[in-house]
C-alpha cells in the first residue's frame, strides 16, 4: 500500500517537479498550489506526510505546520524554503517540523528525508492501532462478569479511573487484578500514556531497586550503561506494582518518597528526576495485618490504599463461571482451529460446582486443556480433568451457592425435589431407573413424586 503525500507550494514548477518525482517513486501525490485547499483536503482525506513551502500567499508554511501539529499531530511535515537560514531552520524544527529542506533541493536529499518521514508515519499509525486495540481489549465492557460482586468491582473502577488517586487492588491469585489495573488505566485520562507493569515478587530486592529506579553507568558491577527504570518509563502514564507486599523495608521507604514527591534518583545517581505517574498496586496478602505485624509501613499502606478495589474469588461469583467458560472455549477453539461448539449440562454442573482455588486463571487453564484434547464438538464430563470431577468438591460448591440465611427444613425439601426431578429427566422418566440412581426403592420414589407434585411415567 503506497503512502499518501500532500504537497503545498504556490510555485507551479516545483509542484510539477515534486508530483513527477514522488509519483515515479511509487507515492500517491496530491499537489496543490493553494494552501487553504490543502487544509480542507486534510479534513477529508488520509494523508501520511505533508510537504509544504514556507512562503506562500494567504497561508504560510509555518501556519500550515502549526495547523497540522494542532489537529493531526501524527502527520510528519517537511518544510521547504528558498530563503533558508540557521535561525529559521531552528525555529521550524522547534515548532515540530520533521525536516527543513532548502530550495533548490537535491532529489536524493529530499527522497531520503521523505522516506524517513513515511517510516515514522507508518510507525505512528501502527502505534495508534495498537493503542486502540489495547483500549478495546481492556475496556470495562470487556470484563466478563454479571454477578453482583463483579458489578460492584466495575462500578468502583468506573468511579476511580478518572482520578489521580492511587488504587490498591486486593484479591486471591488468579482473580484478574492486572486486568482490573489495565481497565483503570484505559478508562483514565492517562490512557494515551504508558502502562508499565512490574512484579515485586519476581525479583530480588537489589535487582528490583534497579528495575524501578534505573541506574547510572558504573553504579554497580555490570552496570555498563545508564538505564531508565520503570518509574521513568511510566511517566505520564500508570505504574502497576503487583505483589506490592513483597517490597523490602528499604524499598518501601524509597517508594513512599516517590509517591509523596513524584521525584527520585537513579541508583548511583545524584540528580533528582521528576515524574508524573499514577500508581496502581495489587496484593494477594492482607497488608493491614502485615502493618500490625511490622512487615509493611503504615504510612505507605495508607498512601496506597486511597481507593481499594477487591477482586472476588471465582467461588464468590459462581454466576460468572458459565460465561467465562464459554468465552475461553471460543477463544481456544479459534486459536487451535478446533470445532468445539459447547459444553454439556453435566459438564457445566461440574464446572460451576468446583471450588477453583486458582480462580479465573485456573478456569482458563482447564478450558484450554479441554478444548485441545477434546474429540467431539461438545465438552462432556469425560473431557474434564479429574480434580474438577471430584464429587465431594461438587457437593461443597453446591452448598456455597445457597443463601446464607435460610430455613433448613424448607431448603432440604427444595433440594430433594430438584434431585428427584433431575433423576427422572436423566433416566427418561423411567421410575425404576430413577429410583436406582437415587439409591431408593420405587415405592419411596413414588411417595416423593406425590409429595412434591411431580409426574413420572
Amino acid at each position: 500500500m503506497s503512502s499518501n503525500i500532500l504537497v503545498l507550494d504556490d510555485e507551479r514548477n516545483y509542484l510539477l517537479i515534486l508530483e513527477t518525482l514522488l509519483g515515479e517513486a511509487g507515492y500517491d501525490v496530491t499537489a496543490l498550489n493553494d494552501p487553504e485547499l490543502g487544509l480542507a483536503f486534510l479534513e477529508e482525506s488520509e494523508v501520511d506526510v505533508v510537504i509544504t513551502d514556507m512562503k506562500m500567499p494567504r497561508v504560510s508554511g509555518r501556519e500550515v505546520l502549526e495547523h497540522v501539529k494542532r489537529n493531526y499531530p501524527h502527520i510528519p511535515v517537511l518544510i521547504m524554503t528558498a530563503f533558508g537560514s540557521i535561525e529559521s531552520a531552528v525555529e521550524t524544527m522547534r515548532l515540530g517540523a520533521f525536516d527543513y529542506i532548502t530550495k533548490p533541493f537535491s532529489n536524493d536529499e529530499l527522497m531520503l528525508s521523505l522516506s524517513k518521514a513515511v517510516q515514522l508515519a507508518k510507525a505512528q499509525q501502527q502505534y495508534r492501532l495498537l493503542r486502540e486495540t489495547l483500549e478495546e481489549r481492556y475496556s470495562l465492557h470487556k470484563i466478563i462478569g454479571k454477578s453482583n460482586a463483579m458489578r460492584r468491582v466495575l462500578e468502583m473502577i468506573d468511579k476511580a479511573a478518572p482520578s489521580r488517586s492511587t488504587v490498591l487492588i486486593t484479591g486471591e491469585s488468579g482473580t484478574g487484578k492486572e486486568l482490573a489495573a489495565r481497565a483503570i488505566h484505559f478508562a483514565s485520562p492517562r490512557k494515551d500514556g504508558p502502562f508499565v507493569s512490574v512484579n515485586c515478587m519476581a525479583l530480588n530486592p537489589g535487582v528490583l531497586e534497579s528495575e524501578l529506579f534505573g541506574h547510572e553507568k558504573g553504579s554497580f558491577t555490570g552496570a555498563v550503561a545508564q538505564r531508565r527504570g520503570r518509574f521513568e518509563l511510566a511517566d505520564h502514564g500508570t505504574l502497576f506494582l503487583d505483589e506490592v507486599g513483597e517490597l523490602s523495608a528499604d524499598l518501601q521507604v524509597k517508594f513512599l518518597r516517590v509517591l509523596q514527591e513524584q521525584t527520585f534518583e537513579r541508583v548511583g545517581g545524584a540528580r533528582e528526576i521528576e515524574v508524573d505517574i499514577r500508581v496502581v498496586a495489587a496484593t494477594n496478602t492482607d497488608l493491614l495485618a502485615a502493618v500490625k505485624q511490622g512487615g509493611f509501613r503504615e504510612d505507605l499502606y495508607y498512601r496506597l490504599n486511597v481507593i481499594q478495589v477487591h477482586m472476588p474469588s471465582l467461588r464468590e461469583r459462581r454466576e460468572d463461571i458459565l460465561p467465562l467458560a464459554v468465552h475461553f472455549l471460543r477463544k481456544y477453539a479459534e486459536e487451535n482451529q478446533k470445532r468445539v461448539m459447547g459444553i454439556s449440562p453435566e459438564a457445566m454442573g461440574y464446572l460451576t460446582g468446583f471450588e477453583w482455588p486458582g480462580n479465573v486463571r485456573q478456569l482458563q487453564n482447564v478450558m484450554e486443556r479441554c478444548v485441545v484434547l477434546a474429540s467431539g464438538e461438545t465438552l462432556g464430563v469425560e473431557d474434564l480433568p479429574p480434580e474438577v470431577r471430584d464429587e465431594e468438591a461438587q457437593f461443597k460448591g453446591a452448598v456455597d451457592l445457597l443463601p446464607t440465611r435460610l430455613n433448613l427444613a424448607d431448603t432440604l425439601e427444595k433440594i430433594e425435589a430438584q434431585l428427584v426431578r433431575r433423576a427422572l429427566a436423566r433416566n427418561d422418566f423411567v421410575q425404576v431407573k430413577a429410583a436406582q440412581s437415587l439409591g431408593v426403592s420405587k415405592s419411596l420414589l413414588q411417595y416423593k413424586l406425590k409429595k412434591y407434585n411431580l409426574t413420572g411415567h
